[in-house]
């Protein structure tokens, strides 16, 4: 029967034979166009952030450092730094020694119980603390762990001189009554009142953070002794002036891959004031003379002597190290920087207006009289990439908020009451943070921020002192006299 239909009704067998061979012919080339194909397809493009350039030059048989301490020194690229450190946990899953609100208790000495979830000595492993604190190794080293390795950064007094006076003009007695930087530089005695809250960004900072008498008379004993003090307790002291160098010796210290210190300068503020958007005050006048910029040395003749000796001691590293193999990794370190700014930011990186960024949520915070200058994320970028650009360039108070809210999930911010006007952002406003008046314009409220809460005009301070409204911030008072 099955000849007869073959044969008799769809053609001879040989047809058949001939379609069947066909077929299989087919079948095997699909299969193998199939195998062929499967083998032949490229892998999906490694993430930039993930190439071997992102590890730069080989750094040995070293073992990264997990456990680190930065003590962060006021106006010194600190904030740049914070961003690195912030970045290199996160990506890690690493534990932060965070602030109960936004720093460690400055400008008290630091005290173990101002982190958040701190329980005791080694109830708990941090591996990263550097939030604004003035340094108290006694109580940071019941936090940290005994193999922490301790660095900080400093400046050049004069330097420092005028991005405090920028910055903390509205905040500092000492700076508010001087008419310019070169007007307080002249007699700076005139203004300064050792007694007066916040006058500390006025004279020897860096002293200070480090935890020092900032007051203190000048005698070349006792900055020896506090040089001495601060190079027992920190491995690594940092020049702001020297940023790219500093970045390599970190990161051979440290041994971390190159990409955990490149960075793109957070918390800058605007050299030159823009014809838009432009503070109803004007910017502090910082012009000096040399006579004033040495006169400003005088002045903060213990930071000066700090910055000389760790300077040299900072260029001691870098001969150890090898001038010519430093030339080379900064560049690399450099070159890195740009491949990243061009990916990862609009306009090739250039900073830009805080009221410029469209995406709200890492504007950075405007403090005093200066405008703070941030980034935009090149639009377009995968998922990853990202991700990994905006955590190069978030602003310090939204980046530790996130952090805060991984580490303590269960802690959730404070709900408005219904019919309760909502607080807005914090602005930093002299050693606390202030928030922004929703319901009035440009003005701020009588809030700083104490412990995790906000304390309110009336309360008494840390040492007694009643808390008044002053220049949109609170300061203390003394019996019927107000401390200005």
């Amino acid at each position: 029967m099955l000849r007869w239909l073959v044969c008799g009704r769809f053609g001879p067998v040989w047809m058949w034979k001939a379609l069947l061979l066909f077929v299989a012919i087919a079948f095997a080339g699909q299969l193998l166009g199939v195998i062929f194909n499967k083998s032949s397809v490229q892998p999906a493009p490694r993430s930039l952030f993930s190439s071997l350039d992102a590890q730069g030059p080989p750094l040995g048989s070293c073992r990264p450092h997990n456990h680190v301490m930065f003590l962060k020194t006021h106006k010194t690229a600190s904030s740049t730094v914070l961003n690195m450190l912030y970045r290199f946990g996160e990506e890690r899953d690493l534990h932060f020694a965070l602030p109960l609100g936004y720093q460690l208790g400055y400008p008290l000495p630091f005290n173990a119980h101002r982190v958040k979830g701190y329980r005791g000595p080694r109830a708990m492993e941090f591996h990263i603390m550097g939030n604004h604190m003035r340094f108290n190794k006694p109580e940071v080293e019941k936090v940290m762990p005994a193999d922490t390795f301790y660095f900080s950064i400093i400046r050049d007094p004069v330097a420092l001189a005028e991005s405090s006076f920028a910055y903390y003009k509205e905040v500092a007695p000492a700076f508010r009554k001087a008419k310019g930087l070169g007007d307080f530089a002249d007699d700076p005695k005139k203004y300064y009142d050792p007694r007066l809250r916040n006058n500390h960004y006025a004279r020897n900072l860096l002293w200070f953070d480090f935890g020092l008498d900032h007051n203190a008379n000048f005698s070349l004993a006792l900055a020896r002794r506090g040089e001495a003090m601060i190079r027992r307790a920190f491995k690594l002291i940092l020049v702001s002036e020297y940023f790219d160098q500093s970045m390599v010796l970190l990161r051979h210290a440290l041994c971390w891959p190159l990409d955990a210190v490149v960075s793109f300068s957070l918390n800058a503020r605007q050299q030159k004031p823009s014809g838009v958007g432009i503070s109803a005050k004007a910017p502090p006048n910082l012009s000096l003379t040399e006579e004033q910029r040495e006169k400003l040395r005088e002045w903060n003749a213990l930071d000066w002597h700090l910055y000389k000796a760790f300077n040299r001691t900072f260029w001691e590293e870098v001969d150890r190290f090898g001038r010519a193999q430093m030339e080379q990794e900064v560049a690399l370190l450099r070159t890195r920087r740009e491949v990243l700014a061009r990916v990862c930011l609009r306009d090739g990186g250039k900073p830009v207006e805080a009221y410029r960024i469209r995406d709200k949520a890492i504007r950075p915070f405007q403090s005093g009289l200066v405008k703070i200058l941030g980034y935009e994320l090149q639009p377009g970028l995968d998922n990853a990439t990202r991700q990994a650009c905006l955590r190069m360039i978030r602003p310090e108070i939204q980046y530790k908020d996130l952090l805060d809210a991984k580490q303590f999930p269960r802690a959730q911010p404070a709900q408005a009451q219904p019919g309760q006007q909502s607080q807005g952002p914090v602005v930093a406003a002299g050693g606390a943070y202030v928030r922004q008046d929703s319901s009035r314009t440009g003005e701020r409220l009588a809030v700083v921020e104490r412990g995790g809460r906000t304390v309110e005009e009336g309360e008494r301070d840390w040492d007694g002192s009643r808390l008044i409204r002053n220049n949109q911030t609170l300061v203390r008072g003394e019996g019927k006299r107000r401390m200005r």
